[in-house]
């Protein structure tokens, strides 16, 4: 049975039972845990992270929002937006036949003056979880009276057996920007994780991730979303972050929708956007 849990300081909801494993935290309407019947976990969470109300949680998926990474032009502050830091409003978390819904809001009342992104807003977070399907949708609302842009990611840290051998296939052809060296590319064949990946990719085509060592497959779709981000620290970098274990880079692959950089969003007052991304067991 779903119950609201508290693991200190963090609350937020939680379905675990011998079979399955579902959970969020409310601080940064965090997707925690995603163990379907028969499964090993979908979602990678490092052994380091810190649970704490003032930090990131590593892993899972965080919501980036209103600005990705630095920002667009490279100078914000904290990496990711505010909204991964945020305790957002829980509004229902109710049991259906065949999972969990929760649904979250953050709106200006919680987050209060942002002054690198001074805008009137509600973000919304509903979380299905299912025996084959996770289903994200964010939607943005501008509550204001003047338009806004924003950049969003819901930055998925999936679980796999080795990432050096997983082969990701759909993105075939796109063009992206390798942020590691800096340049614009077109990825050609499958995507392999060989060295340090941080990669922003012009596609709304769906993901597949070929993961041989436990021998699972997963489907990534999105809607609403012009931008797909496939990130792994490699060796080097994991180690240079105090909550990521040294050698936990071989476990973990980011497979994120977003809408970043020049796709950022722009809403006019009243309008609204919602980015929506479904990962499916195969």
């Amino acid at each position: 049975m779903a119950h609201e849990i508290t693991t200190n300081p963090l609350r937020g909801v939680e379905l675990n039972d011998s079979d399955v494993h579902y959970g969020v935290y409310d601080h940064g309407a965090h997707v925690w845990a995603w163990q379907p019947l028969g499964q090993d976990p979908v979602l990678w969470v490092s052994a380091k992270s810190e649970l704490e109300d003032d930090k990131p949680i590593r892993g899972g998926v965080p919501v980036c929002f209103p600005w990705f990474g630095p920002g667009r032009e490279g100078n914000l502050q904290p990496a990711h937006g505010f909204a991964r830091l945020a305790d957002w409003r829980l509004v229902d978390a109710s049991e259906t036949g065949e999972g969990l819904v929760v649904e979250y809001e953050l709106d200006n009342e919680i987050t209060g003056e942002q002054p690198a992104w001074p805008h009137a807003y509600r973000a919304r977070l509903r979380v299905a979880f299912g025996p084959r399907d996770l289903d994200l949708e964010l939607t943005v609302e501008n509550t204001g009276d003047e338009a806004f842009s924003y950049e969003e990611a819901l930055h998925t840290y999936l679980s796999v057996g080795d990432v050096r051998h997983v082969r990701v296939t759909g993105l075939e052809g796109a063009r992206y920007l390798d942020k590691v060296s800096g340049e614009w590319a077109d990825q050609v064949g499958e995507v392999e994780i060989t060295s340090e990946t941080d990669r922003v990719y012009l596609s709304t085509d769906d993901v597949l991730v070929d993961d041989p060592t436990p021998g699972r497959k997963l489907r990534i779709s999105k809607r609403g979303s012009a931008n797909t981000v496939v990130w792994n620290p490699w060796v080097a970098k994991s180690a240079a972050m105090p909550d990521f274990g040294d050698d936990e880079w071989t476990g973990m692959l980011c497979i994120e929708a977003a809408n970043a950089l020049d796709d950022a969003v722009r809403l006019e007052p009243g309008a609204s956007h919602t980015m929506a991304q479904r990962i499916t067991i195969l």
